[in-house]
């Protein structure tokens, strides 16, 4: 019995010894910089999203809004004022702590005039924000919102600190289970559990994020163990492989991801932006360029979204329809510039796109760009033509109220329904605003909407915890964890 008892014991400690606390995971896109608050690109929240920065409130996998550095809060009677409750005892990983003077400030930061924050709509509500005490927040709004802890929610509105928020661009100190270690640009982004933080510690003690571009390159690391998952794998057309071996879980999801043929509304009239809409075969480019993973839209809004509206019909493929509107555009037969950002689905849907417009007799002009080159030119610069790009942002229909986002549409009467959906609070009303919202922007022709970006992942089959579904782009790792 001794014998037996001891045996058991030296299985279970060594069981318990070889329990791996360390992941790698694969990213095609290195993020441009590490501050969530002052960077446009996916890649940056996919990093630190929840690991490193936490806002007042966050995403759960669900798409549900979690109580994140508050604890709860409430709202007056008229809408306007929200108070917010914070956890006591939280830390910043350079060991200041985290009250409601860094909430003022980093809500005040966001929503400054000289504001970088990439979405800074978000805050446009908001007329005044104070500590009533160390622990208690007021926010004064113009209006009444009830999106307002949805808006908090996004890696746009994280927490940070006066004292450190000049570095977090490349060494960002926030509130969250993993603290940054180190980047080595063009490979990796190391994090390790912060020995301080206020919640349930991760079951991992280091995690790396490993930046692979190539889709062939990603294969190969996968199935060499070298990494071991890649939550957005970036090439769909070998996931069988993946299926048919036992090391591995394949990992189909959604997105929030609107994948669209941006069109510089400035430069492209509506007729020839209707002949393009038409030229599009979104079938064949979900089938070329994705292998089949992906959701038809008609629109700039989710299919899983309970207001969305199918409106593929109302772009639908019909080449003749394309070339009669293109006679009766302004194109001059100049080659549009159509700039292809790194992922896959850009660069392959790009020449499919390419060929589809060339059929009615609309060229191309190619031009692949790095991701920081697209954010300059393209997003910044609005200096483009076309461009194929997936907004992962959770409904952000919102952007086309604003006349100086990269595509440029401007339009009084859209803006008006934006403006009603803020004040609007009841969920009948809310939906009949976001449903006439999605059928102007189609109507009009603002861009070519191809697809619902799927989530297609891999890992290891040990590891459990990863997000199946994407309601916001991140790679949450305080679930994750090895089983064996």
């Amino acid at each position: 019995m001794l014998i037996r008892t001891t045996a058991i014991l030296a299985l279970t400690a060594s069981a318990a010894l070889a329990q791996q606390t360390d992941i790698t995971i694969g990213m095609q896109l290195e993020p441009p910089n590490l501050d969530p608050t002052g960077g446009a690109a996916a890649a940056i929240d996919e990093v630190v999203y929840a690991n490193v920065f936490e806002g007042l409130t966050r995403f759960g996998p669900d798409g549900s809004i979690l109580p994140a550095l508050a604890s709860d809060w409430e709202v007056s009677e008229d809408g306007l004022t929200w108070t917010f409750t914070l956890r006591e005892g939280v830390t910043f990983h350079d060991g200041t702590a985290m009250d409601a003077e860094d909430v003022v400030f980093t809500l005040d930061r966001a929503r400054a005039e000289d504001s970088t924050n990439a979405q800074k709509a978000l805050f446009d509500g908001i007329e005044s924000v104070e500590a009533v005490d160390a622990t208690t927040v007021r926010i004064t709004l113009s209006a009444p919102n009830g999106n307002l802890p949805f808006n908090l929610a996004w890696g746009d509105a994280v927490i940070v600190a006066p004292e450190s928020v000049g570095a977090n661009a490349t060494a960002p100190v926030g509130t969250g289970p993993f603290e940054f270690a180190d980047w080595v640009q063009g490979d990796r982004v190391e994090l390790v559990a912060y020995d301080g933080y206020w919640g349930e510690a991760p079951a991992l003690e280091r995690a790396t994020f490993k930046f692979i571009s190539d889709p062939n390159a990603a294969f190969a690391a996968m199935m060499a163990g070298d990494v071991d998952a890649f939550p957005n794998f970036p090439a769909p057309e070998t996931l069988a492989n993946f299926e048919a071996d036992p090391r591995f879980a394949v990992i189909v999801g959604s997105t929030e991801g609107e994948t669209i043929l941006a069109m510089n509304n400035a430069e492209l009239s509506p007729e020839l932006r209707r002949a393009i809409t038409h030229a599009i075969d979104r079938e064949a480019i979900i089938d070329g360029a994705m292998f089949g993973f992906g959701t038809p839209i008609g629109t700039h809004f989710a299919p899983h979204n309970p207001d969305y509206v199918d409106l593929t019909g109302e772009s639908a493929f019909d080449p003749d329809m394309a070339r009669e509107a293109l006679a009766a555009s302004d194109y001059d037969g100049r080659p549009l510039r159509l700039m292809l950002p790194p992922p896959a689905y850009a660069r392959r849907g790009g020449e499919i796109v390419a060929s589809q417009l060339r059929d009615i007799g609309v060229e191309t002009e190619i031009q692949n760009l790095e991701w920081a080159q697209w954010l300059e030119q393209v997003f910044r610069g609005k200096d483009f033509d076309l461009t194929i790009v997936s907004h992962t942002e959770p409904a952000d229909i919102n952007i086309y109220a604003r006349p100086d986002y990269y595509f440029q549409y401007d339009d009084a009467e859209f803006q008006a329904m934006m403006e009603e959906l803020s004040a609007a609070a009841d969920p009948a009303t809310r939906s009949t605003i976001l449903k006439r919202a999605q059928e102007k922007i189609a109507a009009d022709d603002v861009n070519a909407y191809l697809f619902q970006l799927a989530k297609t992942g891999v890992a290891n089959a040990a590891i459990e915890g990863l997000w199946e579904n994407s309601p916001t782009q991140a790679n949450d790792l305080t679930g994750v964890r090895w089983t064996q």
